[in-house]
């Protein structure tokens, strides 16, 4: 009694366990969502993107006016002074103080810099766009994993489905021989095929099991959780696409967070381009500032001043132009890369649409041949029951009742993923 009832606490301890996993089933927006929120090489893209937007800022400063701060004290030992001969006599004059406390403030302005600074600015935000764009890729292919290990879950709960349900038949099956055997109706091949047949199938179940256990782990992996954790997961339907290929390539390629990524850092690459040339122009400044002296022989120790100056590299041996036409040569490299990918994208819209038409033509060949292959086995059955049948025809029928609902959910979740790739393609998860 004490044994039962340890036993009934053990199995209401085991389903208050598993209830909160059972009663709501995780939907892939969930997945997407919880997985967004802890992914690491997420949060270091969101860095960088960061990073990019911090160099934009710097960029834009530089137009406003600088100022900066400088003292010193200085001690020497010997007082500054001036040797002079007056009516042949050597005397010295002092000019400075031997400790003396100096300090600056000043501010410089810059008026003109030929397009130097609005360069900088363009090729900052620019590069900051590039970065948006990339961290917007990231999310997408984050995106594309977690649902391919989400469809990799029910996939397998679905192989495990039907390898169970191969087990139940072979069993029935087996048993129903082993009567037949006992009566004598059936020879002991029959019995030793079933047998073998059913081990089969029972050996097949442990491995779809396992690799469930795998399925899940690797979904769970995405979302930080614990790799032996089990989750109820909602059931994905195929989508259909009714637009045609024509527009959903010319979607992708306007849409392509990969391309608008390169677009940017192309132009990024060109405003360098025009900054680095700009430095062979005048940079004109406005400096002002105030500074401080000690210096008890100076008639003034403090000092204003306003300085306007213009700087003009006539000729420096080629280095700008030489670095100038090594950032065009990396423009240049992305501008090709740019026009490959458009090709890549515009052949994996093409593959994936394929894909949709094709798997879902499946289903309903393999939706057929499941409701087919259960009546071939019924009928085999029991014409072997009533000694019109082979027991090999009954497991051939088993066999071909068990791949067809194989085929059918593989072209199913086939078709689910073609569809996300697609989706994914259109920069649309």
């Amino acid at each position: 009694m004490i044994k039962n009832k340890q036993r009934g606490s053990q199995i209401f301890l085991f389903f208050t366990m598993i209830l909160p996993f059972s009663v709501n089933a995780e939907s892939l927006n969930t997945a997407w969502n919880i997985a967004l929120d802890v992914d690491h090489s997420l949060k270091a893209v969101q860095q960088n993107t960061a990073a990019a937007q911090q160099q934009l800022e710097a960029a834009k400063a530089v137009r406003l006016p600088g100022v900066s701060l400088t003292a010193g004290y200085t001690a020497l030992d010997n007082t500054p002074a001036l040797k002079a001969n007056l009516g042949g006599s050597s005397i010295e004059l002092p000019i400075a103080e031997n400790n003396s406390l100096s300090y600056n403030v000043m501010a410089t302005l810059p008026l003109y810099t030929s397009g130097r600074i609005s360069s900088g600015i363009d090729s900052a935000e620019a590069s900051f766009r590039a970065s948006q764009t990339f961290e917007s890729s990231k999310v997408q292919n984050l995106k594309l994993k977690i649902a391919e290990a989400f469809v990799n879950v029910l996939r397998s709960i679905r192989s495990l489905e039907v390898a169970d349900s191969h087990v139940d038949s072979l069993k029935s099956h087996a048993s129903d021989v082993e009567n037949l055997h006992t009566q004598g109706m059936v020879s002991r091949n029959d019995l030793l095929s079933a047998q073998v047949a059913l081990a089969d199938a029972q050996q097949n179940a442990i491995k779809a099991k396992n690799i469930l256990d795998i399925a899940y782990s690797a979904y769970n992996r995405f979302l930080n959780r614990p790799l032996n954790q089990i989750v109820t997961l909602d059931n994905l339907q195929p989508e259909s696409f009714d637009s045609t290929l024509e527009t959903l390539t010319e979607q992708a390629l306007r849409q392509s967070h990969e391309l608008l990524a390169l677009q940017n850092q192309i132009q990024a690459l060109r405003h360098q381009v025009a900054g680095i040339r700009s430095q062979t122009g005048p940079q004109l400044a406005l400096n002002g500032g105030y500074g401080f002296q000690e210096n008890q022989y100076q008639a003034y120790e403090e000092q204003w001043s306003i300085n306007l100056g213009l700087q003009w590299k006539l000729f420096d041996g080629g280095i700008i132009k030489h670095k100038a036409s090594a950032t065009n040569r990396q423009a240049m490299s992305l501008q090709e890369q740019y026009d490959d990918m458009r090709t890549t994208i515009s052949l994996q819209v093409r593959q994936y649409w394929l894909d949709i038409q094709e798997t879902h033509k499946r289903i309903k060949v393999t939706e057929n041949a499941i409701a087919q292959a259960e009546e071939n086995l019924r009928v085999n059955r029991d014409r072997y029951e009533n000694g019109l049948s082979t027991n090999t025809e009954v497991l051939d029928a088993e066999s071909l009742r068990t791949r067809s609902k194989n085929n059918h959910s593989n072209a199913l979740y086939d078709a689910v993923l073609a569809a996300l790739h697609l989706k994914r393609t259109l920069s649309e998860l």
